[in-house]
């Protein structure tokens, strides 16, 4: 199912609010990707620096960070959660539609901190992460009818990758257990490289390429089938604000690339999620590479991409329950 974007070659100029967005993804990125570098169980000190950075990130904006741990090969792994409530009182009790009595529904936005082996990883997952630190920086203190939760997750990558001791399976596990309403997982998974170069966009399956542009200059968003109404609502709210191309599909979960990140997890216990991406090995030469630096990234796209994915946030947090 394909959600077709505009295609616009030449963005407008950063405003002063996305000047200074690109200038804190551009300082989180260096953080993790040129001080801490490689972070995974092989480096599993540079791993617990870059938990602490981004706990630290969490409370600095006025939130109260929590580790979920669990134990993994006798060592403890964190994924590192910020939650902003859903509003209560006068105002919530006016915004709530007469009659309506739901409770709030969870909208989680999440990004794997680990990187593979090798691997500095700025684009993969450094701007995920920098770009979740920066929106739950403009959250904080923001109230809204449906609870915002930011998560770090901890083991995304091989050896672990799709697997059960992936940080975040461990944590949507948990999630269902408890009971939690999530409406919404979004995972920001590799979305810092963009090229204008003809052929620089490759696809996973060759009938893609038929209906998918082939230059590498648009933010994809990719889902499985049942997160399809997801999918549509969140293309919908980015397109009408973001100044930068776009593409869509909610496709079977089997073709390669679709469940390659934390929303895997997420499905496989029957949670609606989504991945934004820029399609990493079907774009970004540095993909896994000791030459995944900072300075490989576009950081004035990059940060139009999460300008947008602000919108779509709040789009979504705003939205009767």
């Amino acid at each position: 199912m394909r959600m077709p974007g505009k295609n616009i070659a030449n963005a407008a100029p950063l405003s002063s609010a996305e000047i200074e967005l690109r200038d804190e993804l551009i300082a989180d990125v260096q953080m993790l990707a040129g001080q801490i570098g490689e972070r995974n169980m092989a480096r599993y000190p540079q791993l617990n620096t870059a938990a602490d950075f981004i706990e630290n990130s969490f409370f600095c904006a006025g939130l109260k960070p929590r580790r979920d741990s669990y134990d993994l090969h006798g060592r403890a792994c964190h994924n590192i959660e910020a939650e902003i409530p859903a509003a209560q009182g006068t105002a919530a009790l006016l915004a709530k539609p007469f009659g309506v009595s739901k409770p709030p529904s969870t909208i989680l936005i999440g990004a794997h901190y680990d990187s593979v082996l090798g691997s500095p990883g700025a684009n993969d997952n450094g701007s995920g992460v920098a770009a979740m630190l920066a929106l739950a920086r403009r959250f904080a203190g923001k109230p809204a009818q449906h609870t915002l939760r930011f998560v770090a997750f901890v083991n995304e990558e091989p050896p672990y990758f799709l697997t059960k001791k992936m940080g975040s399976f461990v944590y949507a596990g948990r999630c269902k257990a408890r009971g939690d309403r999530i409406s919404a997982m979004i995972s920001l998974e590799t979305i810092g490289y963009f090229s204008d170069a003809q052929h620089s966009q490759t696809y996973p399956a060759p009938g893609l390429g038929v209906f998918y542009p082939r230059v590498g200059n648009f933010i994809g968003f990719v889902s499985n089938v049942p997160s399809r109404n997801l999918l549509r609502r969140t293309i919908a709210i980015f397109r009408k604000h973001a100044e930068i191309p776009s593409e869509g599909a909610a496709l079977p979960a089997f073709i390669p690339g679709v469940s390659w990140s934390d929303q895997w997890s997420f499905w496989q216990h029957g949670y609606p999620g989504i991945m934004v991406t820029d399609t990493a090995p079907f774009r970004y030469p540095h993909y896994h590479s000791a030459t995944d630096t900072p300075d490989k990234l576009d950081y004035d796209r990059f940060a139009l991409v999460v300008s947008g994915m602000e919108k779509v946030i709040q789009a979504l947090a705003i939205a009767p329950r």
